[in-house]
């Protein structure tokens, strides 16, 4: 596995509720790559890597420039015009109302959730980020994508991927939530910080840098409430045809 690089897990052996089982070192998601070393980089070449999908925004992405294979495409296809998950805490530590309301980055998050759904460069994004799955059919090859932290841009895409190939509910939602285990050490370290400015502020740090199933009910809520269902968002608004999504399932399932 990579030594330098948070939050990153091969979707691999998750399985449907029909019987079948995602391929692995097909579709890897993580947080962000422009830590990896030398050794990582060869990992992923020889992995198989072939694809690299970029939530990030353009001043992340000028500000920490993914290192990957020379083999490896890039695919830039930013989910807000600037990080509205708020995963560079500095930039927040002037705002006042982290200082005195413990639920002002709670609530931040939930209208990220909300734009996610509703925006759309960000629904742009995540066509693109289809396209790439679909032309990602050769036995070997896979397909990464990732933000900054892996847990919230990462994490929707994750939810509509596993939705489109009938994974239930309740491992979807596992799933999502695990990006609390796999960023535990970098809480920890950014709690110890924010400890410094005081309890309120630091529980709005937490809140910025955990996934919550209020997160994820708030983007789904939000799905059932304009467009029906996520199947029907993932149809309408993200044009994806019942042959596309039929061809995602012979893909990545076995």
């Amino acid at each position: 596995m990579l030594t330098n690089c948070d939050n990153f897990r091969d979707m691999g052996g998750i399985k449907t509720h029909d019987g079948h089982v995602l391929k692995e070192k097909k579709i890897i998601r993580s947080g962000k790559l422009s830590n990896l070393n030398d050794d990582d980089v060869v990992f992923l070449e020889k992995y198989g890597l072939k694809h690299d999908v970029d939530f990030r925004s353009m001043s992340e992405r000028k500000n920490e420039p993914d290192r990957i294979p020379a083999s490896v495409r890039y695919h830039f296809a930013p989910v807000f015009p600037v990080d509205e998950t708020r995963s560079g805490n500095d930039k927040w530590e002037s705002r006042r109302n982290y200082y005195v309301d413990e639920q002002a980055a709670f609530k931040d998050m939930l209208d990220a959730y909300n734009d996610i759904v509703l925006q759309d460069c960000a629904k742009k994004a995540y066509r693109e980020f289809f396209d790439v799955l679909l032309a990602n059919d050769k036995d070997d090859e896979s397909v990464l994508f990732h933000c900054s932290a892996g847990k919230d841009r990462t994490g929707m895409g994750a939810v509509y991927l596993l939705t489109v190939l009938g994974v239930d509910e309740t491992v979807i939602r596992a799933d999502y939530l695990a990006s609390n285990k796999y960023l535990r050490g970098q809480q920890k370290k950014e709690e110890v910080r924010a400890l410094q400015k005081g309890e309120i502020f630091a529980k709005n740090i937490f809140n910025l840098g955990s996934v919550s199933e209020h997160y994820l009910d708030c983007a789904l809520g939000t799905m059932t409430r304009e467009y029906g269902s996520i199947g029907e968002y993932l149809e309408k608004e993200l044009k994806l045809s019942a042959n596309e999504q039929e061809d995602l399932r012979k893909i990545y399932l076995k």
